[in-house]
């Protein structure tokens, strides 16, 4: 009986501990990444070189997520947020 209440206690937790999809932008001028973690709209996003990924943020669209990306970071010539990958034309819009 023991057992069967860790597993069920163990299988109710599991989804509280699953992390979301990490977030990703390469940004197309890598002199523009911040040198320390940048919070946008709870989203902490940290850059290595042109390369910046984050965890967290609010629940939102990535196209609106990537809009307020480049409005601190500069243009983008990659975007992922929360796992959804934007397309080429997504980009373009973003980057306008």
């Amino acid at each position: 009986m023991r057992a069967l209440l860790i597993a069920a206690a163990l299988f109710v937790a599991a989804p509280a501990v699953a992390q979301a999809p990490a977030s990703s932008a390469v940004l197309t001028d890598a002199s523009k990444a911040p040198a320390s973690a940048t919070i946008i709209d709870g989203a902490s996003w940290r850059c290595t070189g042109g390369s910046c990924t984050a965890n967290g943020g609010a629940n939102q669209p990535a196209p609106r997520a990537c809009r307020r990306v480049v409005a601190r970071f500069g243009a983008v010539s990659s975007f992922s947020y929360k796992g959804v990958a934007l397309s080429a034309e997504q980009l373009a819009v973003c980057n306008a």
